[in-house]
């Protein structure tokens, strides 16, 4: 468990900061890029979750957990004999997404047209995690071409982006409220 005594140290004056391994990277580092957008997601996640409730709202609990799970992950490099075994993201995280996806997905009237991010609280801010986690997924990608990254820290952020989309399609009345796209409408 983490145990935070201090919350500020002083070891990121200098525009450094920590890695889980103990080495040290510019805090623009792409890494720490990647791993911030996931914060930011979770942040993003934290304001729609006021608004959710029942099944909603416990999988938004569920997916906030895990994120900092996929945080960890990115935040340790991977190494061939690590000095202690580094969390990672497991292929059964993304699997329960899918399952929500799936299960959501059931009970939403077809698609008609693309969807305007809107509607309900809940789907708005929904629909805002949606493209904060995409722009994760983005940066997650390119730290791929140069690092070794677990492959299932891009596949979870995939299909959570997929999720949001659902989950905000459900909290617009299963898609009765979405705010449709009307094409060349305002020429």
């Amino acid at each position: 468990m983490v145990k935070l005594n201090k919350i500020y140290t002083r070891t990121g004056d200098k525009g450094d900061t920590g890695l889980g391994d103990g080495s040290r990277v510019p805090k623009h580092d792409l890494r720490v890029e990647a791993y911030g957008t996931v914060d930011e997601t979770n942040a993003a996640l934290g304001l729609a979750q006021l608004h959710a409730e029942g099944e909603l709202h416990q999988v938004l609990a569920r997916v906030q957990n895990d994120l900092f799970d996929v945080g960890a992950d990115l935040c340790t490099p991977e190494q061939d004999v690590p000095k202690h075994p580094p969390l990672r993201v497991a292929a059964s995280q993304v699997d329960y997404l899918e399952e929500r996806i799936d299960a959501f997905n059931e009970h939403l009237a077809s698609l008609r047209s693309f969807i305007l991010p809107g509607g309900t609280p809940l789907a708005a801010h929904l629909h805002l995690a949606r493209t904060i986690a995409r722009r994760a997924e983005r940066l997650i990608a390119r730290l791929m071409e140069t690092q070794p990254v677990n492959p299932e820290v891009l596949r979870y952020m995939n299909r959570l982006s997929d999720l949001l989309f659902v989950a905000a399609r459900t909290a617009n009345a299963n898609g009765a409220d979405d705010v449709l796209w009307v094409p060349g409408a305002n020429r």
